[in-house]
């Protein structure tokens, strides 16, 4: 479209060819969719065809014609004739906003003469305008320039190589480290390439002092190698130049503009065009060098590879990738080391494993076998998150993280180091950038294999699924035998004080024990980490409340088995022990009351009932005792169900579930048992209170019912030894009036005296009943005949006050039983739910529940009216209570007397009470 005038001027000659190329251009520029102005563009053209001839303008010798400049206006604008203030008219309305108004009427061609060319110039030009000079003047005018500018584009040329390697030169020196002056007199046109050329000058400066300081980091230095490298490729590309520049200027004639430089094929603008790709790279190097001084290792890889991953420029991603491949060396190295060998071989801490309080030895290296087990897994080395770098994800750095770990728990915590150097020797392989699928299946591998052998040890070698089993068989109660028999030896000798307890007595009754049941038939290496001891002694303690059992961990299963699952241990087995214990005790008791009430009791009954004495001091009164105590045994065996079979035979499956996996890690092997002791102690009631208040939780409440249960116990003794010294008190008198009567009948015989009718018999004297004094009776006696003396006062009083407590305490356990009830029944977890619904399946308790599930708070102010007040409720509660027990009781005896039946039916029990009643009889 360019030649659109001179093929319309060619065409008048008349032969009509160019005609139709003018047609066909005119078509083609209609066509064209993204020009909006296309008239204008026609006057443009034809406009630039009425200029100079072809023949002119090939002949010119301006060397701006080379460099692709326009001719003309560009040597005009370096003299000193005044400028154009504004562009032709024509040229105004062929780019007006509105186009073109109309094509202007085309004049017969003038002859191509230069005079004639310059009356129609001077006949367009406005008269504002300056004259322009001559094409001939403006040869001489802009070679009077070129003379004048100082220094030339040449000399610019030659100082050019030590410019770019940061070297001051004649023309082009350095100031300061980042400063370069430019010559003064230079146009602005060159000015321009200069400040475009100094960019990449001052940023390899720059570089070069960063390549030659030091890092305190592998990384770092792998960094300023990788740039060092950039750097020599950068001196190659300035050393080509150099080569260039020097043949340009072998080349240069001073008598042509320019010296003929723009011939020679090497200019300013050319030296910025090839340099504008290494200006880049060099750019990119100085922010990866500015950014490095606040980062390190795993961080400022993720820099280097943020510009690879999410850069748009191809260029950019490209040097990225290739800084990469330098600078990750040392990373892959660490890597390598820890996944193969186990060590973590990181002394700037570059590494995203870090090694914490390593241990030394006497020369200086870490002794991992001095450490426990627990430390050399647990808090060796940790993962830091924040020195992941971006080339790997996060899931995959915790499975590297494990690799090591366990191959370094391996060798010093379970001592196969041989293992370990075999298996470096056999699977270590280089590691690289770039090498994705190497990677990951070099890391799977080393995963499957290491995880496979640490589990086979903890398994084989070290016991660790037998110690759990053995925990739980003995710490947690599941071997019934060998508890009840160590309950029954150690029973007489822990209701003594605390302080008169024995270690050595403690540990003869434990080995009798093991020997007495199925535990005989353990692994002797487990036996022998069952012991028994004391806890911290208090101030009135017996022998109950400081015994434990003991179960010995060694490294390296105390990774598992952590000092923390230890003490979670000790607390289940002090809560099972004091329901033991108690079932041990209310169970004793009932025995010894349906044994009695076959010998003594009956025989105290009898005779109440002959003397008219309030009979519900020994029907009642012993009904309501064993009622209780049977409500009392089916709550402790609901609640040694619940915790020995739901709660820790569930947990225990689960548990196995989780250990029996395929693909289970140490890791997953410590979390599951975590879980484990976790569930045992949320759902045995163990577990702390939601409220705020420590007397709302679960394990509170047990030990206060616990605590009364054994205080009722120790009330049924006490009366079942008033009735034992009732029926022995009765025995002495009966054989002392026997004894007298005897006296009295022979001495009556002797004296024909007539019997009394009113003489009393061996079975009418009773405690209650008047008998003739005997004088010739002991006055020392405890057991006096006379019924009004202070012996049957001090009985008449010790009575009532058993009744008394033996109610008291009845009342308050039902009230903080069904207190418990209520809370159990408020939870979320339906196994808990489950334990309220068992202990009251036959809703005979009144299930209280707290209001807003915590324990309302007295204060000091009006306390004495909340306390009526509560006690006023309190009061309609039991009454209300009392008639549904009744109902209740009526119900369900025939259930509660078979259930302390079959609780008494034990046949060791059974031997020890009757020699214990031969005993009493005797006294």
């Amino acid at each position: 479209m360019l030649r659109l005038p001179c093929l319309v001027q060619d065409d008048e000659d008349g032969d009509g060819g160019n005609a139709v190329r003018v047609s066909n251009l005119l078509s083609r520029l209609h066509g064209q969719p993204v020009l909006s102005q296309k008239w204008g563009i026609l006057l443009l053209l034809h406009e630039l065809a009425e200029g100079p001839s072809p023949s002119d303008r090939s002949g010119s010798n301006d060397p701006q014609c080379d460099d692709g400049s326009v001719h003309g206006n560009g040597v005009g604008r370096y003299n000193s004739s005044p400028r154009r203030q504004g562009p032709p008219p024509a040229f105004v309305d062929a780019f007006a906003s509105n186009g073109l108004p109309q094509l202007p009427t085309r004049e017969p061609p003038p002859t191509r003469s230069r005079d004639h060319i310059g009356d129609r110039e001077r006949r367009r030009r406005p008269s504002s305008e300056p004259m322009v000079p001559p094409l001939e003047n403006q040869h001489e005018n802009q070679s009077d320039v070129e003379n004048t500018v100082k220094p030339t584009e040449t000399s610019l040329l030659h100082d050019l190589p030590f410019t770019l390697q940061g070297l001051s030169s004649t023309h082009l020196p350095f100031s300061s480290r980042t400063c370069l002056d430019l010559p003064t007199t230079l146009p602005l046109p060159l000015v321009s390439l200069l400040h475009t050329l100094a960019e990449p000058s001052l940023l390899y400066r720059v570089l070069s002092d960063f390549v030659e300081s030091r890092d305190e980091g592998l990384v770092g230095q792998s960094l300023r190698s990788a740039v060092g490298m950039e750097l020599r490729s950068y001196l190659g590309l300035i050393a080509t130049l150099e080569g260039e520049i020097r043949r340009a200027i072998a080349m240069v004639d001073p008598n042509e503009p320019r010296g003929g430089i723009g011939k020679a094929g090497v200019t300013l603008k050319r030296c910025v065009v090839w340099t504008r790709e290494a200006t880049m790279g060099l750019r990119l190097m100085s922010l990866m060098a500015e950014e490095a001084k606040s980062r390190k290792g795993g961080q400022l890889i993720t820099l280097i590879h943020s510009f690879s991953a999410s850069h748009g420029d191809p260029f950019v991603q490209a040097f990225a990738e290739r800084m990469l491949v330098q600078m990750t060396r040392p990373f892959y190295d660490m890597l390598r080391q820890w996944i193969y060998d186990g060590e973590l071989s990181d002394p700037y801490h570059e590494f995203f494993i870090h090694e914490q309080n390593p241990k030394s030895d006497g020369f200086g290296q870490p002794n991992s076998r001095s450490a426990p087990a627990t430390s050399v897994w647990e808090d060796k080395y940790k993962l830091e998150e924040d020195m992941i770098p971006s080339i790997i994800t996060e899931e995959f750095a915790k499975k590297i993280f494990l690799i090591g770990k366990s191959l370094n728990f391996i060798r010093y915590g379970c001592g196969d180091s041989a293992w370990v150097e075999a298996y470096c020797k056999d699977a270590s392989r280089e590691l690289h950038y770039g090498d994705t699928a190497t990677l990951e299946t070099s890391i799977d591998e080393a995963y499957k294999t290491t995880m496979a052998r640490l589990i086979n040890l903890m398994d084989t070698k070290f016991h660790l699924f037998e110690h759990l089993h053995a925990l739980k068989k003995y710490i947690l109660l599941g071997q019934g035998d060998f508890i009840a028999l160590l309950m029954e030896s150690l029973a007489s000798n822990l209701d003594r004080p605390a302080g008169s307890q024995y270690r050595h007595t403690l540990t003869a009754q434990l080995e009798h024990a093991i020997r007495g049941s199925n535990a005989q038939y353990d692994d002797p290496e487990i036996l022998t980490r069952l012991d028994a001891r004391l806890l911290e002694l208090s101030h009135g303690d017996i022998g109950w409340d400081v015994f434990t059992l003991e179960y010995r961990i060694d490294a390296p299963v105390d990774v598992v088995i952590t000092a923390w699952a230890s003490r979670q241990y000790l607390t289940i087995f002090n809560l099972l022990w004091r329901i033991k214990r108690v079932e041990f005790a209310l169970v004793s008791t009932w025995r010894r009351c349906m044994t009695g009430a076959r010998g003594v009791l009956a025989t105290t009954t009898t005779i109440s009932k002959k003397y008219n004495k309030d009979e519900r001091v020994n029907g009642e009164l012993w009904k309501q005792a064993r009622c209780c105590i049977a409500e009392m045994i089916h709550f402790v065996n609901q609640l040694q169900y619940y915790i020995l079979f739901e709660v820790i035979e569930a947990s225990w499956e689960q548990l196995q579930n989780s250990i029996i996996k395929s693909d289970a890690t140490l890791d997953d092997l410590i979390e599951a048992h975590t879980t484990y002791l976790k569930n045992i102690t949320h759902k045995g009631l163990l577990g702390p209170p939601k409220s705020g208040n420590k007397e709302d939780a679960f394990s509170v409440q047990l030990h206060h019912l616990l605590k009364g249960m054994l205080a009722y116990r120790d009330a049924v003794d006490g009366l079942y030894s008033y009735e034992v010294a009732e029926f022995t008190r009765r025995q002495e008198r009966s054989a002392r009036a026997e004894t007298g009567s005897a006296a009295q009948q022979r001495k009556r015989k002797g004296d024909d005296d007539d019997a009394s009718p009113n003489a009393p018999t061996a079975t009418q004297n009773g405690l209650l009943n008047s008998a003739p004094r005997d004088n010739n009776s002991r006055a020392d006696s405890p057991f006096p005949i006379n019924p009004s003396s202070a012996a049957i006062k001090s009985a008449d009083s010790v009575l009532p006050a058993l009744k008394k407590r033996l109610e008291d305490l009845s009342q308050s356990f039902r009230q903080k039983l069904n207190v418990l009830l209520g809370d159990l029944m408020a939870l979320s977890d339906a196994d808990m739910k489950f334990l309220g619904t068992v202990m009251n399946f036959n809703e005979v308790y009144r299930v209280r529940r707290r209001k807003g599930g915590k324990t309302p708070h007295r204060g000091k102010e009006g306390e004495k009216g909340k306390k009526d007040e509560q006690h006023r409720n309190e009061s309609k509660d039991e009454e209300q209570e009392g008639k549904e027990d009744g109902r209740g009781d009526r119900e369900g005896m025939k259930g509660r007397e078979e259930t302390g039946a079959r609780a008494g039916d034990k046949e060791k029990e059974a031997k020890r009470e009757k020699g214990r009643g031969k005993e009493e009889e005797k006294r």
